[in-house]
């Protein structure tokens, strides 16, 4: 085993363990810089396999891109950031899940390849990768680029609550109470506001006259 081996196996070790970390975690964006840590010692394990475009294409779009896009769609959506008790659930079918599917995987590759020696293509060239991208894989690609852009559309939509939704009715204004029929008009000190005025009783002087 030489050094470019064991450099592949700590960098895969990484990428499994940050990859781990992303779906264990409660914290939302702390999940997504895990993802960077994966998406780049993935990265890392495409420059040891001397695949230098291809490690910065993955830096570029899926760390620089896709990263972003998912924490601009946390912002947008205003969704809770912190730690959250809904994703504090029991992992073990999650789990069981993973190690069936890793296990099937490993199943199948041992199945196909057995223990033969695989001769490895000549390094890929930019030009062969855009003639792979733009010929064979175009309607793949464009079809992703379809998915993201409907993504951010839909994080706009969702941070939006007044979109879809019907507007509040206006509540009408009070209508001036009429007087009733039984009472009559107001008198002068009801239509003033004040109490009507009561006169004094007339007093008599010394010699009995008003």
């Amino acid at each position: 085993m030489i050094g470019a081996d064991v450099l592949l196996l700590a960098l895969g070790a990484v990428a499994v363990g940050a990859g781990a970390l992303v779906v264990a975690t409660r914290h939302l964006v702390r999940a997504g810089l895990w993802l960077v840590v994966c998406l780049g010692a993935l990265a890392g394990d495409y420059l040891v396999l001397t695949a230098e475009l291809v490690a910065w294409v993955q830096v570029l779009i899926y760390v620089g891109a896709v990263v972003v896009l998912l924490l601009f769609a946390v912002m947008l959506t205003r969704a809770p950031i912190g730690p959250s008790d809904d994703l504090d659930r029991p992992g073990w079918a999650a789990a069981l899940v993973g190690a069936g599917s890793g296990l099937g995987l490993a199943v199948l590759l041992i199945d196909a390849f057995r223990w033969s020696r695989v001769d490895l293509p000549d390094a890929g060239t930019a030009e062969r990768l855009g003639e792979q991208i733009f010929r064979s894989w175009v309607l793949p690609f464009e079809v992703l680029s379809v998915l993201l852009l409907a993504a951010l559309v839909g994080a706009i939509v969702l941070s939006r609550p007044d979109i879809g939704r019907p507007a509040a009715p206006t509540p009408a204004a009070p209508s001036p109470a009429a007087p009733s029929p039984a009472t009559g008009p107001p008198a002068d000190g009801d239509r003033t506001g004040g109490e009507r005025p009561v006169s004094a009783a007339p007093q008599a002087d010394e010699g009995g006259r008003p």
